[in-house]
């Protein structure tokens, strides 16, 4: 007889380097020199090759952090210094 393999369905996990659709949608920017610079300067310095990947994994990370921070009160900053 076989042994079967107990085979559990796994979560759905959420990773920035593999989305599970291709990438349709179009975000455009503008940099200064200075600005544009000081990235290529970040690239070359860490021998990031990808820099499409790096900037939008850099701002769906952060993003995603700030959207943790921001969570609802129920006063305002000011009012819960006082």
């Amino acid at each position: 007889m076989k042994k079967r393999k107990n085979k559990r369905p796994q979560a759905p996990t959420v990773s920035l380097s593999s989305p599970s659709s291709p990438r349709t949608e179009r975000l455009i920017t503008f940099f200064s020199k200075e600005e544009r610079q000081l990235v290529e300067n970040y690239l070359a310095k860490y021998h990031i090759t990808n820099r499409s990947r790096w900037i939008r994994e850099t701002l769906v990370r952060t993003v995603l952090q700030n959207l943790e921070m921001d969570y609802p009160t129920l006063f305002d900053e000011h009012d819960m210094r006082r």
